[in-house]
């Protein structure tokens, strides 16, 4: 007999582990669930109890900056300083963890560590910050958890500039870090790294949302100009909408852009082909570290990075005017690097105004600039603010100590969540302020108050909802706090019904100038009170919790503009549809609930109880599958999961429910709605809260979540 397994390994390849092997490669139109769990706690290696703020509490702070400003010239053997000074690769590593924010969905940034993890670990644009960061782990290790790596990663540049004679604005501690990939952001449908499909054809304002840079694996535009054609006037315009779309200004980009290049270099002195594979494909031997080199000695002034080959400015290690200086002093030509990157130089250049080498303080070369670079001289608004920041070098420094201080802390959400002793002073409108509230009153006299407003159960849940449904856990923005609802622009947003918002902001006006307590507060408590009486309609008797002290905002304390990637253009929880969107409805709603923190069953008994408590917008009756509307009730999940009934489409997102043997229209319903019996796992989710012996339940877990979005943004009392 054959022993047909002689030789054979024990283990089935790829079995568990493989891609090929995940449901979605069998069913590739499945809804993928994966985005609501990706950070559960199981992938954390800390405990229940660990408390982050608490550890920084503990943390030496002056002992923490001394010794990274003792590292900034600490060279090492096996990747050592350009000119003795690690703080480009600092700045660098800095840059771009934060400079991966966008504002259209508040993903990306610095806030979470995420540059240690694929795909950003290996972007083409982060060549080598995986050095940055391994010299960066002894003082990671012997701070340990006092110090997560997303402040220690933002901080190390800030102490970089410090070093190097920036006076910076401030830092503020308080960034935890992730355990597993965001795999919750998009970073475009590209295959091949540097491609682009993000454009319609050559139109450059059609820049794909909600995407900031210009290709896949680029941190914002192609350094060598638009798909790598030297252009400068074309490139300025791909700078000003990607800077846009990280909410930086025209006098702020051209502030960083400079202050970036006013220090360090690009490396591009060898051959890019030479260069190993990134850190998620080398192999184990090279311990998470990639692009090992053959350019030479593979260090020093042999490193490949960029593809580009020099420093923008006489003096790498020092904050100066520099930057601003050659740029206007001389002529600039087209040229080559060593690795075949196009790159600017200067004409006829000083020998004294060159650059030395990394190595050789006894050989000087030409400085560099990129397209971009020439983009701040050549675009006529550019050139404007660049001329006056190279005639005020003092005001320079301000403002790109404040942008930096913006790039660095946009992700973080507002001042609350900062902590340490060299957070400013100084609310920045970018922070969104709001006031603090009161929280000395009788709650339980101002619920009275509010029942008799006259207000129905669904104006007051539906102005609770819409207040705090622009949360985004990706940036921290938005909430119910503040009461911004009431302020432009949100108060004339379509999604949020105007005409119905002002009838009830104008009750809850008069009733906050009655009693002093905010409008804010006014409008989670109203929405609670319609809660409680849901509940006790549905016989399940329950208290919602609340937690005074949300103050309102000022008009003046609300930066519009900024506040307008936040309108709902979507809320599948309100079954609601600006239009129709390529992406399904239900594939939204996922995304939604993502920013707003929730898990799948979180969802889907939310979805669940505002469809039975009537909450959609404009009262349309999809998914409504209850005769009694207004009592928070299993119906819709008791429904959808009843095979009495069959389900006939109607439209592009429309659906009827009728009845099999009468053939009697019962209910409508949306493909969101759908999507919690078809899928599997959502199914049971939805027939575990269809249970008999589940209602009280079903009440509880709803009143648990709708409490958790409504205080997503209580940063001050978490």
């Amino acid at each position: 007999m054959t022993d047909t397994n002689k030789g054979q390994c024990p283990v089935m390849h790829g079995a568990n582990t493989s891609q090929q092997n995940d449901v979605r490669a069998w069913w590739p139109n499945s809804l993928n669930l994966d985005i609501l769990h990706q950070h559960d706690r199981k992938t954390s290696p800390y405990g229940e109890d660990f408390n982050y703020r608490k550890e920084l509490e503990k943390l030496d702070v002056a002992a923490l900056k001394k010794d990274l400003k003792d590292l900034m010239t600490d060279s090492q053997s096996w990747w050592p300083a350009d000119w003795g000074h690690y703080g480009g690769l600092m700045i660098r590593m800095a840059w771009h963890a934060a400079g991966s924010y966008r504002t259209a969905d508040g993903r990306g940034g610095g806030g979470t560590g995420n540059q240690r993890f694929a795909p950003l670990n290996s972007w083409p644009d982060n060549v080598n910050l995986d050095k940055a960061r391994r010299l960066l782990w002894p003082i990671k290790k012997k701070y340990g958890n006092k110090i997560s790596w997303a402040d220690l990663m933002i901080l190390a540049g800030n102490m970089a500039y410090e070093s190097m004679g920036l006076k910076t604005f401030g830092f503020a501690f308080g960034r935890e870090d992730i355990w597993h990939p965001e795999k919750d952001i998009y970073w475009g449908s590209e295959k091949e790294w540097l491609d682009s499909t993000r454009y319609e054809e050559s139109d450059r304002e059609s820049l794909e949302n909600p995407l900031a840079a210009v290709q896949m694996g680029l941190i914002y535009v192609n350094p060598e100009g638009v798909n790598g054609q030297p252009d400068p006037l074309k490139t300025a315009h791909d700078v000003r909408v990607t800077f846009a779309r990280m909410a930086m200004n025209d006098e702020e980009t051209v502030a960083l852009t400079a202050g970036g290049h006013t220090v360090g270099k690009c490396h591009g002195n060898g051959k890019a082909e030479l260069l190993g594979p990134d850190p998620e494909a080398a192999d184990v031997d090279q311990q998470g570290m990639g692009w090992a080199s053959k350019n030479g000695k593979g260090f020093g002034r042999d490193t490949v990075t960029s593809g580009i080959e020099g420093a923008w400015t006489t003096n790498p290690t020092q904050w100066d005017n520099g930057y601003f200086y050659l740029l206007f002093t001389y002529d600039w030509e087209l040229k080559k690097s060593p690795a075949g990157a196009w790159q600017w130089e200067p004409i006829n250049i000083k020998e004294e105004d060159k650059p030395v080498d990394v190595e050789d303080p006894s050989i000087r070369y030409n400085p560099i600039m990129t397209d971009a670079d020439m983009a701040m001289i050549k675009d006529p608004e550019y050139r404007k603010i660049s001329e006056r920041f190279y005639n005020d070098p003092e005001y320079f420094s301000e403002v790109f100590a404040r942008a930096w201080f913006k790039l660095t802390h946009r992700d973080m959400g507002p001042k609350a969540r900062y902590f340490g002793p060299d957070v400013p002073a100084e609310d920045l409108i970018w922070q969104d302020p709001t006031p603090s509230g009161r929280t000395d009153y009788d709650v339980e006299q101002l619920k009275q108050t509010i029942a008799a407003a006259g207000l129905s159960a669904q104006e007051m849940l539906a102005t609770a909802w819409d207040s705090a449904r622009t949360y985004r856990g990706s940036d921290m923005r938005g909430g119910a706090n503040g009461a911004r609802i009431r302020l432009e622009p949100q108060v004339n947003w379509e999604a949020n019904e105007p005409e119905r918002l002002n009838k009830v902001l104008g009750v809850y006006s008069k009733i906050a100038a009655e009693t002093g307590v905010s409008i804010a507060d006014i409008i989670v408590l109203a929405g609670n009170v319609a809660l409680e009486q849901a509940a006790a309609a549905a016989g399940v008797p329950v208290s919602v919790p609340f937690t005074p002290g949300r103050g309102d905002a000022t008009q003046e304390q609300t930066d519009g503009e900024s506040f307008e990637v936040l309108e709902p253009v979507h809320d599948g929880f309100r079954n609601y549809l600006k239009k129709h969107y390529d992406v399904k409805p239900e594939e939204l709603l996922l995304d939604k609930a993502q920013l707003l923190g929730l898990t799948a069953p979180e969802m889907t008994v939310l979805i669940g109880g505002m469809r039975v408590l009537g909450l959609n917008y404009q009262g349309d009756s999809a998914g409504v599958f209850t005769d009694r509307v207004g009592v928070l009730s299993q119906d819709f999940f008791s429904t959808l999961t009843d095979m009495r009934y069959r389900w006939e489409p109607t439209g592009r997102n429309s659906y009827a429910i009728v009845d099999r043997a009468s053939d009697e229209k019962r209910y409508t319903a949306s493909r969101v709605d759908l999507v919690f019996g078809s899928n599997s796992i959502l199914r049971a989710y939805a027939e575990y809260y269809a249970q008999d012996d589940n209602l009280e339940t079903f009440i509880r877990d709803f009143v648990a979540a709708w409490v958790k979005v409504m205080d997503a943004d209580r940063f001050d009392v978490k």
